[in-house]
């Protein structure tokens, strides 16, 4: 799966108190790439990122997925879209406290009526390093492993591509490090498109590619 921002824009409010927090944006994602979009806060990253996920919508340009304009396509048909092709991993967790390791990965999966969604649960948390904690609950995780949780939520239903936002901005060093290093080694070995989102140039250097957000422009 390929995805295309064209001279992508994103504003947020109305007239004098319009703000535009992407302007005239155009790169493309893919499965095989490592891209990482490097800015200070309030630069316009994370709404790229989220444009690129089709979770937010541009004001102004044409996002393509696979060649095809995303304004052409259903709702539905772009849930699908997310579902089947794209992860998601963020800052924050989001794990179900009361949920097991296993369970936390299978959720998302179960609502979308996914077959064999358990042996692909078990399957992402082996990947990451977890396949000995499926009954473990969150709180019996270190904050490093829950992070890993998160990912192998992202990787469950084997997406092309994985959109990270400061994937590692609430770990510490040591920690955040080893999960740079999962994702480059699911780059690497298993052709993972990868697109991480960080303001830290050292997380930045692992990608292949990298992309320096400034005031809402590509720089």
């Amino acid at each position: 799966m390929k995805i295309d921002l064209v001279n992508v824009s994103k504003a947020y409010g109305q007239g004098d108190a319009q703000f535009w927090a992407l302007k005239e944006a155009t790169i493309s994602a893919t499965a095989g790439d490592f891209i990482s979009i490097v800015g200070p806060s309030g630069s316009g990253k994370s709404t790229m990122l989220h444009i690129l996920g089709c979770l937010d919508k541009p004001t102004a340009g044409d996002v393509l997925v696979d060649g095809q304009p995303v304004g052409s396509l259903s709702d539905r048909q772009m849930s699908n879209i997310r579902r089947d092709h794209i992860g998601f991993v963020f800052q924050q967790y989001f794990l179900n406290a009361s949920m097991t390791t296993l369970q936390n990965v299978l959720l998302p999966m179960q609502l979308a009526g996914v077959s064999g969604g358990k042996a692909k649960a078990a399957k992402a948390l082996e990947t990451v390093g977890l396949g000995t904690k499926l009954r473990s609950y969150p709180s019996e995780l270190s904050g490093g492993e829950q992070q890993r949780v998160a990912i192998a939520r992202a990787l469950a239903n084997e997406p092309s591509i994985v959109l990270a936002d400061e994937p590692t901005g609430s770990l510490d060093s040591k920690t955040g490090q080893n999960v740079l290093d999962m994702l480059t080694f699911l780059n690497a070995e298993q052709n993972l498109g990868v697109v991480i989102v960080t303001h830290d140039e050292a997380v930045a250097q692992k990608a292949k590619n990298r992309i320096h957000v400034l005031d809402g422009r590509i720089s």
